[in-house]
């Protein structure tokens, strides 16, 4: 069947479906989106109160070059979208039981001087890690980040035949013994492990490979799009809608139905679904492609029979969900200087911490390392003129009995203990004595909110992790195996998670549904 011809349903909204939207309507898919939430973006989520506008979702604007090449299928670019700024420092970083906090600077040679300082020889030494991280990321972007892994001569190229056997090491390899074989100082050794906790991992679970991630923010420097991440779901989006695609919100999908195919190798096939529309009226919408974007636990343990799932219950049961999380969204009357815009909170005992979360006894991490976000020094529609906005990340089981948030303090008990315990943490290690007393705005969410706004698999904040067995050609396929005319994109599917992957996997649905098994991103023009 043509494409000019074939009808295309994506469930969810979230950046995967957004994108898979605008590419299937400018491949020239009839397109219906739908999403159950009131607003697009999943989870680039945004709330507003008293003049403060919170992101609730992703902050960390990295791997510049995947959102450029997206927007370059379009004929638009990165610059004409969004308005981007580099921030520096990129982070700061606060160490429990250290009084100095280390900022990551814009510039690359500015962190080898930091590394220099706090450990003489480390500087050389991340000179090398970084080359070191500079091959592995191009090396994944030529060859494996656009690949469906459904084509071994696509794979078997001579730029990662000479690799094979350090990329082997990189795959086998934690990422924590990687650091540990070339940096002595904790601080270090953190400062290049947290991107686990970007992948839903820890360090010492997460495969060595993933020390390309450091390139992204000690070389390249972090940017911030201004007005917020919900700009670039607003962008992609507007990419959908001029590319002919139709999105519905408030249209909570119930079923991807189907019909058999007798003697077929896949003995069903999709036929379109059903949902339930904004005035609760249930409805059928037929189609010939039927994309699942939202979590993919769900879609495959929810939406379909169980003799049509490729991944059924049990299989869930033997994957890693990654972590759970508590936000914290707090408007603050007056300034916050101790604070850049993005800042890490670092527990000394970093095994215990991870252990707590991702181990075979999880609790929640006491002390805990945390995230804080202030947009508020980048951006000045965030909130009101003399106050500062906050957003607080505590990684934490994935675990909806932990509950959910709530205003000014309603939530459950375990979750407003986890948002107090982070709001004193960051008043004590960063000098903010007065933070509680000025604050004017406060809202939580917790692990159950995941699991009731995203049927987020165990009340997960960010995706399946990266761990060893859960990476590259291990990762859960974009494509149904029961169902003829289902596949997948998102965090749940390869590549993986974080906004970049959620791009990706829009291209490769893309690429599988036109049999195209290469390796390589699709030309702007194709």
């Amino acid at each position: 069947m043509s494409a000019a011809a074939a009808r295309a349903v994506v469930i969810g909204g979230g950046i995967a479906g957004l994108a898979s939207a605008a590419l299937l309507a400018r491949d020239g898919y009839q397109v219906d989106l739908l999403d159950q939430r009131d607003e697009l973006g999943g989870r680039i989520g945004s709330w507003e109160s008293q003049g403060f506008r919170f992101d609730t979702g992703p902050s960390w604007y990295l791997m510049p070059e995947v959102f450029e090449h997206f927007f370059s299928l379009f004929g638009t670019s990165a610059a004409a979208e969004l308005d981007l700024t580099v921030l520096d420092p990129g982070y700061r970083v606060f160490f429990e039981g250290h009084r100095d906090a280390v900022d990551v600077r814009a510039q690359r040679s500015e962190n080898v001087a930091t590394f220099e300082r706090i450990e003489p020889g480390a500087g050389r030494r991340l000179e090398e890690y970084l080359a070191s991280a500079d091959d592995a990321y191009r090396v994944a972007l030529r060859r494996f980040l656009y690949s469906n892994f459904d084509s071994v001569p696509a794979q078997l190229r001579w730029d990662v035949m000479t690799r094979t056997p350090r990329l082997l090491r990189l795959l086998t390899q934690s990422l924590e013994g990687f650091i540990a074989d070339r940096f002595e100082d904790r601080r270090l050794n953190q400062i290049l492990g947290y991107p686990a906790v970007f992948l839903g991992t820890s360090p010492d679970r997460a495969p060595s490979m993933y020390h390309l991630m450091s390139r992204l923010d000690l070389a390249d420097g972090v940017l911030y799009p201004q007005g917020g991440f919900r700009r670039l779901a607003e962008a992609v989006a507007g990419l959908a809608g001029r590319s002919g695609a139709r999105l519905h919100t408030g249209a909570t999908v119930t079923a991807v139905t189907t019909r058999p195919r007798p003697g077929r190798r896949l003995r069903a096939e999709a036929t379109g679904v059903r949902y339930v529309d904004a005035a609760g009226v249930e409805q059928t919408l037929p189609a010939d492609v039927v994309v699942g974007a939202a979590d993919l636990h769900h879609l495959e343990t929810a939406l379909l029979p169980a003799d049509q799932r490729t991944y059924p219950q049990d299989y869930w049961d033997r994957r890693d969900p990654g972590p759970g999380a508590v936000l914290v969204c707090l408007g603050v009357r007056g300034t916050v200087p101790q604070l850049p815009h993005h800042s890490l909170f670092f527990t000394a005992d970093w095994r215990r911490n991870f252990d707590a979360i991702f181990g075979d006894h999880p609790g929640v991490p006491d002390p805990a390392s945390v995230y804080v976000c202030k947009p508020s020094e980048t951006d000045p529609t965030v909130a009101p003129d003399g106050c500062e906005n906050l957003f607080f990340l505590v990684p934490v089981p994935p675990d909806v009995s932990l509950g959910r948030g709530g205003l000014d303090g309603g939530g459950d008990p375990a979750v407003e203990k986890v948002a107090d315990a982070a709001v004193a943490q960051v008043e004590a290690w960063a000098g903010v004595e007065d933070l509680r007393s000025r604050t004017v705005v406060r809202r939580t969410w917790g692990p159950a909110d995941f699991a009731d706004d995203f049927n987020a698999w165990s009340g997960g904040a960010l995706g399946p992790a990266h761990t060893m067995r859960q990476s590259a050609f291990l990762r859960t396929g974009n494509v149904s195996k029961r169902v003829a005319g289902l596949y997948y994109a998102g965090s749940g599917t390869v590549p993986g998670i974080g906004l970049p992957m959620c791009l990706i996997s829009a291209e490769l649905l893309l690429k599988r549904l036109r049999g195209d098994r290469s390796s390589d991103p699709l030309a702007a023009s194709a």
